[in-house]
């Protein structure tokens, strides 16, 4: 049985001012909230009647009844870390609910497996990528396993499907507009769990049963039967749904999605307009056509797709709001400690270059993230000159447009129907409006002023860099040329002072086949072309080091951000060798998980092993005994290799037993699932 994590304790300045803090939130709280609070009241032991509230998060913990937080809550009366202080108990324990107006109410069974289920859903959506993202985001959260038995599997999954088919009240992941009966955080908890763990007969079951309900829910029961290998159900099913709901976007999507990883992209492509048309307001029905397009290599189509895209704003729901702690106190348990992954030292920003700092890609998430990932791949495949060649030719560039536009006013008076051809292009509609941009953007312009600020609005980050003014050049370094503006819509609808007839009722020869370029696409080439030329900076600088026998020096985070950037450009081997560099001067749990990608592709049990058990130690330092992502590839590896060749591997590394017991308990919990290759 493994030792649970330390308990991290953050001190309050005034006793439950956090606890006032967490109701007043409740209005504000959306989706699954943040994680739960644990508050208690110490006192000092040699001074009981001196009394001070201390806190951290959980998630993972069994919320189901007021039993078993209470015998969570038993867990924290002894800390021994802290011997001078004494936890505070009531005579008595009382269970019950708070409201948005900080009314009490009676804790029900229906809300008490409300409670319990997204109790689930958070420990899962919560949980660390083994990057250590996650865990630096909100400091002083203990992560547990929900589910460590079949019994508790049971009980989850039967939660899940007597609440069901209300899900659609939990909200969804960020790339999706509207929540519903098959797009919501309970199906992505329960796919995630079902991917985890491996328990495609578990998922299998519970979506059948729902299918009969509703015939909306095949498309998750094709995408389970699609991961567990079954390809030959769940195109048959695919097909008898599609007949049934010939409209639904969710089953056109995921047909559309397995014809292109079959790399039948022509296949593909109907089905993905289908869904588009089905769903013309969801990022997801475009940036799929997109994919396809990608596959297809019809490079202006993907850029005039991906431009029809509606994004959405990210929003950060699950951070707690709670004021700043007194004073914070982060054990180690003696089981976690471990010199090799000792990262104490706290990462010096002055250390890191300014231009590395200042690589605004980094931040992006959701909408923007894929809409970036997207872009990049189609510059891997084809360049940076040919991406802005196509670039030029799909969209309507500011000097082309100021150029006619000057043309046609010379000649505007004379009122010639030779001269008024065309009309100007208006960009494709996305689901948004006639002009195909959102509501965000929209009010972005009514409050912003200057482009610097409009590139915020467009890359969601608060320095984002806005696009230059000046003409297009090549930087001298690298032969990279800067990407030149495109025009901006509210420039050709809202015409000119000295065009009279105004931009809307002027007509342009040259744009006829031509669309506007949404601003934030706009922003996405100008943060490309910085991410490109810091790229070829470092590689320049590193080749021109080695020409001279020289060492090229770099401070761990700066090789970490290094082998970021080199992978959401899809260098990977570039990648890997930043993040080695990285390793060798300062563990790094998200150098450690890029290089991990390495091991794994190459199969290198051994080496995959030696990271798992690094990052399973970092993780559980920081108090986190699960990670989905970690567990996964413990399960991946045992079904490749079997249990007992795992195990053996993971006792015979040189590190201290303590540590090498963690790893040994991801391995249990696959055995106790029953997992493919765990009883060999």
């Amino acid at each position: 049985m493994v030792v649970a994590p330390a308990i991290p304790d953050l001190f309050e300045e005034e006793l439950h001012s956090v606890l006032a803090a967490r109701t007043e939130s409740l209005p504000a709280l959306r989706e699954l909230g943040p994680p739960d609070l644990v508050h208690l009241v110490k006192q000092p032991a040699k001074s009981p009647t001196k009394q001070f509230g201390v806190y951290h998060h959980v998630t993972g913990v069994d919320a189901s009844t007021s039993a078993s937080l209470a015998a969570y809550i038993n867990t924290l009366t002894y800390t021994p870390h802290d011997k001078t202080n004494k936890v505070a108990i009531p005579g008595t324990v009382e269970a019950y609910c708070i409201d948005e107006r900080d009314n009490k109410r009676v804790a029900t069974d229906d809300l008490w497996l409300e409670t319990y289920l997204c109790s689930v859903l958070r420990a899962y959506s919560y949980a660390d990528d083994g990057t250590g993202e996650s865990i630096k985001r909100i400091i002083g959260v203990r992560r547990f396993n929900p589910i460590t038995s079949t019994d508790s599997e049971h009980k989850f999954m039967d939660a899940a499907e007597r609440l069901f088919f209300n899900g659609w009240q939990l909200g969804s992941d960020p790339e999706i507009q509207v929540p519903n009966l098959v797009s919501n955080h309970l199906t992505t908890g329960l796919l995630n769990y079902i991917h985890t763990t491996g328990r495609y007969a578990s998922g299998i079951n519970l979506f059948e049963k729902l299918r009969s309900k509703d015939p909306e829910i095949s498309s998750l029961l094709a995408r389970v039967y699609f991961a567990a290998d079954e390809e030959v159900k769940a195109v048959q099913l695919l097909h008898e749904a599609i007949q049934e709901l010939p409209m639904d976007y969710s089953l056109l999507d995921c047909q559309a999605e397995f014809c292109n990883k079959k790399n039948r992209p022509d296949l593909a492509l109907e089905i993905a307009k289908r869904s588009v048309v089905s769903a013309p307001s969801e990022f997801g029905t475009w940036a799929r056509l997109a994919e396809i397009y990608i596959s297809m290599e019809d490079w202006d189509l993907a850029l005039l797709t991906l431009n029809s895209c509606p994004m959405f704003t990210y929003q950060d729901k699950d951070a707690p709001r709670l004021p700043e702690p007194l004073r914070v106190s982060l054990p180690i348990l003696p089981e976690s400690m471990c010199d090799e992954i000792d990262d104490s030292q706290t990462p010096d920003m002055e250390m890191v270059h300014p231009q590395l700092r200042k690589l605004h890609a980094a931040s992006f998430k959701g909408t923007f993230l894929k809409a970036y990932t997207l872009l990049t791949e189609i510059t891997k495949k084809i360049g940076w000159d040919q991406l802005l060649k196509i670039r030029s030719q799909v969209f309507v560039m500011e000097e082309e447009y100021r150029n006619e536009k000057q043309t046609v006013h010379s000649v505007s008076h004379s009122r010639n129907a030779s001269t008024t051809a065309l009309r100007s292009s208006s960009p494709a509609t996305n689901g948004h409006g006639e002009d195909g941009r959102n509501k965000d953007d929209e009010d972005a312009e009514k409050e912003e002023k200057d482009d610097d600020e409009d590139a915020e609005k467009g890359s969601e980050s608060d320095d984002s860099a806005s696009p230059s003014q000046s003409e297009p050049s090549k930087d001298s370094n690298m032969g990279l040329e800067r990407p030149q503006l495109t025009v901006a819509s509210e420039v050709v609808h809202a015409g000119g002072s000295d065009d009279p007839e105004g931009a809307n009722n002027t007509n342009y020869t040259q744009f006829r086949n031509k669309r506007l370029c949404e601003r934030w696409l706009d922003n996405l080439f100008m943060v490309l072309y910085e991410d490109l030329r810091v790229y070829t900076i470092w590689r320049t600088e590193m080749a021109q080091y080695r020409q001279q026998q020289l060492v090229y020096k770099k401070s761990a985070e700066e090789w970490e951000i290094l082998g970021e950037l080199a992978d959401r450009l899809h260098h990977y081997d570039e990648a890997v060798e930043a993040y080695q560099a990285c390793l060798g001067i300062q563990f790094s749990p998200r150098a450690m998980k890029g290089v991990l990608k390495m091991y794994e592709k190459n199969g290198d049990v051994r080496l995959i092993l030696g990271g798992l058990i690094r990052l399973v130690t970092w993780q559980y330092r920081w108090y986190s005994e699960f990670s989905p992502v970690l567990l996964f590839t413990v399960r991946k590896l045992i079904e490749d290799e079997g249990g007992v060749k795992v195990r053996s591997i993971i006792q015979g590394t040189s590190m201290p037993q303590n540590v090498l017991d963690l790893t040994h308990h991801y391995a249990q919990l696959c055995s106790s699932f029953k997992s493919s290759g765990s009883e060999s």
